[in-house]
């Protein structure tokens, strides 16, 4: 879209250029026809004049024949005569081409005249369109730069209301972490306190058993001399009883081994 509108701009650069470059020759066509319309007049009054003295010579020289009287005078008369009208048919032409050609200069300057009225009405015409256009861009301007600062202070306020969000969401997310980190510390605090009981409980058991142990092997200790004595008592008397049997036995030989 930039591109095409560039190309657009530089076309119509371009044909700017070209139409005052052909203005320009324009006028310089129109002077230079003037010029010629000028100097075309110029020639033919010279033209004119030179008819007039041709013709006033003329005359003179009729004037001069007709005041001869000889036979010869009526024959110049003739001919000064025919020059006079020659001359003046001359003159005549000359001053009907100059006329024509002061008319072509009064036409050639009329028409230079209005193309001059028509270019500065036409440059004046172009320097308020220019002028309105300078205008119309200072207000699109006025207009984007407008347009622009409405948008970056709503994409400001857009940023912090996202900034907002985001703090909030930030400041959930880390009362939430909190909560989350406060039940594990008190899940793991329950634990270790249960853990805690349940080795207490079990040391506890642990000791009993060991003192009831304890208590158990005293209570057999205890017991044991008690039964040595018990086994000591009756020794005595399973020696008497031996010591009885005895002589009976004497009168036995051993056996051979």
């Amino acid at each position: 879209m930039a591109a095409r509108k560039t190309k657009a701009v530089n076309t119509v650069d371009q044909l700017e250029k070209q139409l005052a470059q052909l203005q320009d020759q324009l006028s310089k066509a129109r002077a230079a026809e003037e010029k010629t319309a000028a100097k075309a007049v110029e020639t033919q009054q010279k033209a004119v004049t030179k008819a007039s003295k041709a013709l006033q010579t003329a005359k003179n020289k009729l004037a001069t024949a007709k005041k001869k009287k000889t036979p010869a005078a009526a024959k110049q008369v003739a001919t000064a005569n025919a020059a006079v009208k020659k001359a003046q048919a001359d003159a005549t032409t000359a001053r009907q081409q100059l006329a024509a050609a002061k008319q072509e200069l009064a036409s050639v300057k009329a028409a230079n005249k209005a193309a001059k009225q028509q270019d500065a009405a036409l440059a004046k015409a172009q320097r308020e369109l220019a002028k309105k256009q300078k205008a119309a861009d200072r207000k699109a301007a006025a207009k984007a730069k407008a347009a622009a600062k409405k948008a970056a202070v709503r994409q400001k306020a857009a940023d912090r209301k996202a900034a907002a969000k985001a703090k909030l969401a930030a400041k959930k997310a880390a009362a939430k972490a909190k909560a989350a980190a406060k039940k594990a510390a008190a899940k793991q605090k329950a634990a270790e306190k249960k853990a805690a009981a349940k080795a207490k409980a079990a040391a506890k058991k642990a000791a009993a058993k060991s003192k009831a142990a304890a208590k158990k092997s005293t209570a057999r200790k205890a017991k044991a001399p008690a039964k040595r004595t018990t086994a000591a008592k009756k020794a005595p008397a399973k020696r008497a009883t031996t010591a009885k049997k005895a002589p009976a036995k004497r009168g036995r030989k051993p056996k051979a081994q």
